[in-house]
């Protein structure tokens, strides 16, 4: 067939030629037939081979007879590659070939079918299972349990404690009902212990919670108690906090010992912790000898900063110096075990790490380290600060000694913040010289030390209020770093003293800018603004400021007076009454909330605050006024005296109170106490025409000899005050230039100070005029309630807000609380 095809080329050479050509002898295709050859083969060892003991051909196909031994051996003959013909394939038109091919799978029609699968058809689907069957039921029921277990720990993270310890015992109930339900149908081998610790463990946790320490102990006990739980001793542990929380100490450290045992070596963490919580019972017992025991261990095995610091504290107390200048080496060499920080850095123009960067500058890997890093300064600092007065003679060389060996040390960066901390021990021993000294060591530092420091001096002056100087070092601070918003605070502060309070706007507004959540900023603008009329936005940055300081009695009540001075006394009211609920004692504010009702008409609301106010404060003379005057306009003038008595005690020199009292005895009808009492007063003060004319009547009255004597005084007292009013009128016309110049600042004084009072109704006093009506007088001048909230450093509606730079933002846990001067750190 080849000789007929005409190939291309065919006078070039053929590079497949000679593959088809083949020798005849070699061709194995008809060996089967060739009896030369099938003699050959009985001869050898193949064919005296034993025959074969079945044979499938087309006898037994059909009747599966099994034929004899010498009909197998004929017919059973052997291929020429020795493999037995096994008979017809079904389906097949001949016996198989033998060919690697078919053994494979593959037949003469192409489909390659191993299994035989072609005439079997698609399998049959699946059999459900009846959803009431024994099994099913147990699985479902199991299912919820596992569903419950989850819905308790999930309650337990919200903070819903009673839901998850419902949650928890429905759990319980549950897998009991699936435990009988196995032991039921006969399946108890197929218990699920994980099921059942799982349960128990969550149940004893949830009661613990709910400070159900009795049930949580019980439930603990029948985890540990149960050999069939594998690691359950562990859980003493747990029973150990228990008693620790209980204060029950010995059976504490029993418990942590006994957990201990069960650990084995191979887990160091674990035994770690628990050998930390039994140095802390040994504190709280005060064995501290016992306790720095445990604490030395673990700093041998696995040093850590809660471990080194509370060794530190065990050798304080013991007062051991060259033990803690030890332990605090020892805290020093502590590893972070954190990576490098240069991994953080920017990396120039490289725009792929530039996007790593701001994926993992701040992830949860960046914030476990920080946390870390912080727990280290902080426990460093604290150690610093505890120790330096113990190990030297001063705390300052025992801070130099600490700053020293920081310095040695791979927390070099804390040097700076301990020298700062040295600087504020001083204020605290009322050093200022030494304070200012220490921070002024700081000018010749890097930008960022420097900028700490001049804050904290210009924060220092400006309480002492020598504000060049205050002024000077924050200009200082801001030249440093212009983004210091501390330093743009203090600044501000001081154009605020100095009544520039425009450009002091500024400078609190550029401190928002640069850090939207200082407080200080933000409470000394709306103080600015207050000043400079702009009442809306003032009460706008108040309203900002209560938003992140929820419960500050500072803000809520700027934000109340603002209200007020705009006239919205409804939501005026409605502050001032959530203020009360954050400081209830407090007498300004209730003596306001009193001044709101009495201009509303509210009397007998008015008098119940002014009385709150005056219980706790009993020295307020408008109060004391107010509530005076209340019982006299409701004809009680008994219940009068009582305030005003007190006044005359707070006010001894002034005589209108010892009038006041005897004219309420006068009122009440009880005149010879009323004449005591107006002797009593002309004998401290001779020369009151007042009481002189009182003594005049009421002795004419009482037909008193002395009534004579009396009026002679008073003759010789008018004529007194006659002479005195013309000296007062003279001097005036002499002086008149001088006197109008002078006249006129203080009509501004009192302008100002009227149009800073409220809208209101003035309060109504007796009358010691001669001609005794028994009516009240409007009093010429409203005594006005000062509703400044009171602190030690003057009224905090007048006082800025002083900011001290920290060299950490961390440091604010060791800051003064107070809003209304954030202190340096400690």
């Amino acid at each position: 067939m080849m000789e007929q095809v005409h190939l291309a080329g065919e006078e070039e050479e053929d590079i497949y030629s000679g593959f088809n050509d083949y020798n005849a002898a070699l061709d194995t295709e008809d060996l089967a037939g060739d009896e030369q050859f099938q003699k050959a083969v009985l001869k050898t060892s193949y064919g005296r081979r034993p025959p074969q003991t079945a044979m499938r051909g087309p006898l037994g196909m059909g009747a599966n007879a099994r034929l004899g031994t010498a009909a197998r051996g004929r017919m059973g003959m052997p291929s020429s590659m020795g493999r037995p013909m096994t008979g017809m394939m079904a389906g097949d038109d001949g016996p198989r070939p033998m060919t690697a091919i078919k053994g494979a799978g593959f037949s003469s029609r192409g489909v390659f079918d191993p299994m035989n699968q072609a005439n079997k058809g698609p399998a049959p689907p699946l059999e459900a299972k009846p959803e009431d069957s024994p099994e099913e039921k147990i699985r479902q029921l199991e299912k919820k349990v596992n569903e419950l277990i989850e819905e308790s720990c999930f309650a337990n993270s919200r903070g819903e404690f009673p839901l998850a310890l419902e949650k928890a015992k429905e759990a319980g109930r549950k897998e009991r009902v699936l435990v009988r339900q196995r032991e039921q149908q006969a399946m108890g081998e197929q218990i699920n212990l994980d099921l059942t610790y799982s349960v128990l463990f969550n149940l004893a946790n949830q009661y613990a919670a709910n400070e159900m320490f009795a049930e949580a102990l019980n439930t603990y006990q029948v985890i540990v108690k149960n050999r069939m739980f594998s690691n359950a001793g562990r859980l003493k542990v747990n029973m150990g906090n228990i008693y620790f929380r209980q204060k029950n100490y010995p059976k504490a450290i029993k418990f942590y010992r006994m957990a201990l045992d069960q650990v084995p070596n191979t887990h160091k963490e674990m035994r770690t912790k628990i050998m930390q919580n039994i140095g802390i019972v040994f504190v709280k017992m005060g064995q501290y000898t016992d306790a720095i025991t445990s604490f030395e261990h673990i700093m041998t095995e696995g040093p850590n900063f809660k471990t080194g610091f509370n060794l530190i504290l065990c050798y304080f107390a013991l007062g051991d110096r060259n033990k803690m200048r030890a332990a605090f080496q020892k805290l020093l060499t502590v590893d972070l075990k954190t990576d490098d920080e240069d991994k953080y850095l920017a990396h120039g123009d490289d725009k792929q790490a530039g996007l790593l960067l701001e994926v993992i500058k701040n992830d949860a890997l960046r914030q476990i380290e920080r946390e870390k890093q912080y727990e280290a300064e902080r426990c460093i600092k604290y150690a610093a600060k505890i120790i330096s007065p113990a190990i030297e003679g001063s705390f300052s060389d025992g801070y130099d000694w600490c700053i020293e060996q920081v310095k040695n040390s791979q927390y070099l960066e804390l040097s700076h913040d301990l020298e700062i901390d040295k600087a504020i021990m001083f204020l605290k021993l009322k050093d200022f010289q030494q304070a200012i000294e220490t921070l002024k060591s700081f000018e010749k530092k890097d930008s960022k030390v420097a900028s700490t420091a001049a804050t904290n001096l210009s924060f220092l002056y400006f309480l002492e209020a020598d504000l060049a100087q205050a002024d000077k070092y924050a200009e200082v601070a801001m030249t440093a770093d212009r983004y210091n918003p501390s330093a743009l605070v203090n600044k501000g502060n001081v154009l605020f003293a100095r009544k520039d309070y425009e450009k002091a706007r500024e400078f609190f507004k550029e401190a928002l800018s640069n850090d939207s959540s200082c407080v200080e900023a933000l409470y000394n603008l709306g103080l600015t603004n207050k000043r400079l009329g702009k009442l809306e936005d003032g009460l706008d940055a108040f309203y900002k400021l209560h938003a992140i300081l929820r419960n500050s009695p500072q803000v809520m009540y700027q934000v109340a007076d603002l209200h007020d001075q705009l006239g919205d006394t409804a939501q005026a009211t409605e502050w001032f009454m959530q203020l009360i609920g954050v400081v209830p004692s407090d007498p300004s504010v209730l003596a306001r909330l009193g001044e709101l009702y009495d201009n509303e008409g509210d009397k007998s609301q008015a008098f119940q605050y002014y009385y709150d106010s005056y219980r706790y404060l009993p020295s307020n003379i408008p109060v004391i006024e107010w509530l005076g005057a209340y019982y006299i306009d409701s004809q009680f003038c008994e219940k009068a005296i009582h305030y005003f008595e007190r006044a005359a005690i707070v006010q001894p020199n002034q005589v209108k109170w010892h009038l006041m009292i005897a004219s309420c005895y006068r009122r009440s009808g009880n005149y010879h106490k009323a004449l005591e009492t107006y002797q009593h007063i002309h004998r401290k003060f001779p020369d009151n025409v007042e009481c002189l004319k009182f003594l005049v009547r009421l002795c004419t009255d009482l037909g008193l000899k002395d009534a004579q004597d009396y009026a002679n005084k008073l003759k010789k007292a008018e004529k007194a005050k006659e002479l005195r009013e013309q000296r007062v009128n003279s001097a005036g016309r002499k002086g008149s230039g001088r006197g109008r110049r002078g006249g006129s600042a203080g009509s501004d004084h009192e302008a100002s100070a009227e149009a800073g009072r409220k809208h209101g109704k003035e309060r109504r006093r007796p009358n010691f005029d001669d001609k005794d009506d028994g009516k009240p007088f409007q009093a010429s001048h409203k005594a006005e309630v000062d509703a400044s909230y009171s602190d030690p450093l003057g009224p905090q509606t007048e006082r800025p807000k002083t900011a001290a730079r920290r060299k950490d933002p961390h440091e604010d846990d060791f800051g003064d609380e107070e809003l209304g001067d954030d202190l340096l750190p400690e």
